[in-house]
């Protein structure tokens, strides 16, 4: 018998799956991965809007060091997908209703799905500042993360855009990869301007203009345009974003989110709801590519030791 393609046969127009993983970026894909190793039948559903999309490389993931974010993931769907009793769904999750071991998801397109375990590899959505030039440059030169993108803006003309708490702990983080560092607070510092006085940096700045644009070439920055008319040039710009989680729906469901924002989970990627688990940007502020992959994995194996478990009851 070709159990593979058996398998194939079995989930093939089916509606019940063992596991439902909500989000088929890197977090959900490892999850599958996991899960049709351990041969559940598996239903990944993406809406195909991962929030590095606009991110030309990725870096500081071994293995995948400089590659297309969409490269990976293009052949990590094509490695999961290998694995019979996967699928794969482009579609959008409107609501989940139900309890461990008996889910129902509503979906945009292909209607109501029903699964025993849930996993939430949604993302997040970053909220933007009304600024021209800051979207279009968000993951290219406006960046988030120097263990993702610093190495290739070292010794640049770098600014950081944030204001508050914290903006002194991420000045000292910046400072490792360039000393041509301004912070940019886009208005009225709202902290004590004194407490910058440990920062060894001579070349350090604060500017407090509020910014009316940034310039760009195809999200490549050249330089920050302030209300006042005037202008500064600029390699590089860090942000400190407020977020949103991409859907309400674990919220909903009663899943807690931490004072951060974030999904609450446990070690093994468990939600407060039972049968529910999640991973990646939706729980951690570890955002990169190999953290949500590591996660993922996690979430896929304890969902599988989970219906294990939930046999012998």
């Amino acid at each position: 018998m070709d159990f593979n393609n058996f398998y194939r046969q079995s989930i093939m127009g089916n509606r019940d799956f063992d596991v439902v993983i909500i989000g088929g970026s890197y977090a959900g894909l490892s999850a599958a991965m996991a899960l049709g190793r351990a041969i559940r039948k598996v239903l990944i559903i993406d809406a195909g809007k991962p929030c590095n999309r606009q991110t030309p490389h990725s870096h500081n993931f071994i293995t995948q060091d400089g590659v297309k974010p969409a490269e990976i993931s293009a052949l990590a769907k094509e490695q999961v997908l290998a694995y019979p009793t996967v699928r794969f769904e482009s579609d959008t999750v409107v609501d989940v209703i139900g309890a461990n071991n008996n889910f129902k998801l509503v979906t945009e397109e292909k209607g109501t799905f029903t699964a025993k375990k849930i996993i939430f590899a949604t993302g997040v959505r970053d909220i933007m500042p009304d600024i021209p030039g800051f979207p279009e440059s968000w993951g290219i030169s406006v960046i988030h993360c120097p263990y993702c993108h610093g190495y290739e803006y070292r010794g640049q003309k770098t600014g950081i855009f944030m204001n508050g708490e914290g903006a002194l702990e991420f000045v000292k983080l910046i400072d490792n990869w360039t000393q041509k560092l301004t912070l940019f607070t886009n208005g009225k510092a709202t902290f004590d301007k004194a407490v910058f006085n440990k920062i060894s940096n001579p070349d350090f700045r604060i500017v407090e203009k509020e910014i009316k644009a940034l310039l760009h070439d195809n999200g490549q920055l050249s330089a920050v345009v302030f209300q006042d008319g005037t202008s500064e040039k600029l390699d590089a710009l860090y942000a400190k974003l407020p977020f949103q989680q991409h859907t309400d729906i674990p919220a909903r469901i009663g899943c807690e989110i931490n004072d951060a924002g974030y999904i609450k989970v446990n070690e093994f990627g468990k939600t407060s709801v039972a049968g529910i688990f999640a991973a990646g940007d939706n729980t951690s502020r570890l955002r990169s590519v190999s953290s949500a992959v590591a996660a993922g994995t996690v979430a896929g194996a304890f969902s599988n030791h989970e219906m294990i478990s939930d046999r012998y009851i």
